[in-house]
């Protein structure tokens, strides 16, 4: 007898039974998005939300590479004011006089060379910057830049400058090196997010890579009782199936939340946060790491930038907050041993306007600097040219004068050691060639990365054609091959072929005849299992 309530809607059969020919075909991610589920789950640590992102190409890649490099993004949320953060002395007139109300005055300055400064509510940065952990990439931004937060956001999410776009940098790199991650998931989460749970970042062409769920509450008791949803005698209907997936969804989160709170309880409090936002996830995060979770990108927010009004006051708090929590984080690190593995960098939708407005503040502008902090800097200093402050756009806007990018792609290949190939596709970069790296300070010279090249040794194409997927195999030489198709919950489908192949055999497989049953329209992966590796790659059904 089918599970049923008054929102479903099950026809049975003459004996009571579910009738499979009115199976309904229903697509799980609309399904997880409708419920309010994001792809995973989310905790409290701290008295601070924390999501989870699901197995993804990105971090799965990261953790089975040579290097321990983690990184953290600060997302500086709602458009930061670079020139009041990073304050251009070298043309202080005409600063001041674009900015008679809201400046910087020089009895306010923390001096870092000749030419630039931070305002004082930065102070706890002073040291950093002495200390050489410290560095700023002037004038990040774009062509024609959006002054629109929504659309803002998701250029720097998605690195697309010609259309828009719902995936991700990082979620492309993910699709492209393990599709397979569903089934094959990391023993530790491979990258967590404080805030931001919506941005593009890390959501991928076909599955959204952040794990959320809408009640940390629950997921905190299933952490302390240890106990998971029973997926056992659950019906074959339409109602089942959605059951099914839901709880098994829910279990994944449950594994990540206990591996998560093990390195939370196995490392300790360092003491000294800001017991703000910001500062909570700074410590939260520190304890993560120190508590070897394994886990190598983080992404931060501090929100409240957007300062259209009363700019002076509300600017130096955040930077305030910001400075304090850095400052904190890698005295945290370095009294652990872990500042030399740690990178930090900042980012932000857009910057603010050159000139003020008649609200004491500024709106919405372009360019503005990104700063890095770390030991692995080895030494401070500034990267790239300031925007010149005396040729603006007729908005009143500077010219940016480094690609974001570029930023992207250097912090990708010569901190996490990415191959340089993938790290152009994922930033879809189009434009004749690939992004030439920054000097910050590193590079992955003498760093050999484990992550393998999917189609190296073996060559496998997906094509489509009239409403078919076909996978066509060409074997570099005589071996067993098996093919296996999963479902986007890791569930194996059918074996779709286990066959011997010579030298240079061409198998095709039409995908729907050798599954033998009956698939649903939507992703899936296929991995084919070899003698010399393991292959794996998304396809669509129709």
């Amino acid at each position: 007898m089918c599970e049923t309530n008054h929102n479903q809607n099950i026809k049975l059969d003459k004996d009571g039974n579910c009738n499979t020919d009115d199976h309904k075909k229903w697509n799980r991610r609309s399904f997880l998005q409708a419920l309010g589920l994001a792809g995973g789950g989310s905790m409290m640590l701290a008295n601070t939300p924390l999501s989870v992102s699901r197995p993804s190409p990105l971090s799965i890649a990261l953790s089975q590479s040579t290097n321990e490099n983690i990184c953290v993004f600060v997302r500086l949320s709602g458009g930061n004011d670079g020139f009041n953060t990073i304050i251009p002395v070298y043309d202080y007139d005409v600063y001041a006089n674009a900015r008679p109300l809201i400046r910087i005055p020089p009895s306010e300055f923390i001096t870092l060379d000749d030419d630039f400064a931070m305002p004082k509510p930065m102070n706890k940065l002073e040291s950093v910057w002495g200390d050489g952990k410290m560095k700023v990439v002037h004038g990040v931004g774009y062509e024609d830049s959006s002054l629109s937060h929504f659309k803002g956001s998701d250029i720097y999410a998605n690195t697309n400058l010609r259309e828009d776009d719902r995936t991700g940098f990082m979620g492309r790199y993910f699709g492209e090196i393990y599709p397979d991650y569903f089934f094959n998931p990391p023993p530790s989460p491979p990258s967590i997010q404080i805030g931001s749970i919506g941005n593009l970042i890390f959501k991928g062409p076909e599955s959204d890579y952040s794990f959320a769920i809408s009640n940390p509450d629950r997921l905190l008791q299933i952490i302390e009782n240890e106990t998971f949803y029973d997926l056992e005698g659950l019906d074959e209907c339409t109602y089942g199936d959605r059951l099914r997936f839901l709880r098994e969804a829910t279990n994944t989160t449950f594994n990540y939340a206990e591996v998560i709170s093990a390195a939370y309880n196995r490392s300790s409090d360092f003491g000294g946060y800001l017991d703000d936002s910001l500062g909570r996830q700074f410590s939260i995060i520190s304890r993560l790491i120190k508590g070897n979770l394994g886990t190598k990108v983080f992404l931060i927010t501090l929100g409240g930038f957007d300062t259209h009004n009363n700019q002076p006051l509300r600017h130096q708090e955040l930077l305030n907050s910001f400075s304090e929590s850095v400052n904190n984080f890698y005295a945290d690190l370095t009294a652990a041993g872990w500042d030399d593995k740690v990178l930090t960098m900042t980012m932000s939708e857009f910057g603010r306007r050159f000139r003020e407005n008649g609200s004491l503040g500024t709106d919405h502008g372009t360019a503005a600097p990104t700063m890095f902090f770390g030991t692995a800097l080895n030494g401070n200093g500034f990267v790239g040219e300031h925007p010149d402050l005396n040729s603006l756009t007729r908005g009143g806007n500077v010219t940016n004068t480094m690609d974001f990018r570029r930023v992207y792609a250097s912090v990708m290949k010569d901190w996490l050691c990415i191959d340089e190939g993938m790290v152009g596709r994922a930033l879809l970069d189009t434009d004749g060639g690939p992004f030439e790296s920054l000097d910050l300070g590193f590079n992955c010279s003498g760093t050999t990365s484990n992550i393998p090249n999917d189609g190296e040794n073996l060559t496998h194409i997906v094509s489509y054609s009239d409403n078919q997927t076909y996978i066509n195999i060409v074997s570099p030489m005589t071996m067993h091959v098996e093919v296996s198709l999963y479902n986007v919950i890791g569930q194996q489908v059918a074996i779709l072929s286990n066959e011997m192949l010579m030298e240079g055999d061409d198998l095709v497989i039409d995908v729907k005849q050798a599954a033998s049953t009956r698939l649903s329209t939507g992703p899936y992966v296929y991995q084919i299992q070899t003698n010399i590796g393991n292959f794996s790659r998304s396809i669509v059904i129709s």
